[in-house]
């Protein structure tokens, strides 16, 4: 949002949903922001679609026991995310 323009329209734009889906998700996030993240939700297809892959994301990756996962793989994964820059 410019600072010339006031209030977002769609409540967010892309960039700031796309921060806000994990907190969405988990249900943490504070009433202003769920409804601007909700307003932007019901104009925006392509974050429609964005937030349904990651649901979709989340259930495939709950199913995943880690005994079923080679270890090579599992240890790859944890220094990849340790090394994950934040």
């Amino acid at each position: 949002m410019s600072a010339n323009s006031g209030p977002n329209p769609w409540g967010v734009d892309c960039n700031q949903f796309v921060e806000l889906v994990t907190a969405y998700l988990e249900g943490t996030l504070g009433t202003v922001d769920r409804s601007n993240f909700e307003k932007h939700l019901s104009m925006c297809g392509s974050c429609r679609t964005y937030l349904e892959q990651m649901r979709v994301t989340l259930r495939a990756t709950r199913a995943i026991r880690e005994e079923d996962v080679p270890i090579g793989a599992l240890e790859a994964f944890r220094k990849t995310f340790r090394s994950w820059k934040r």
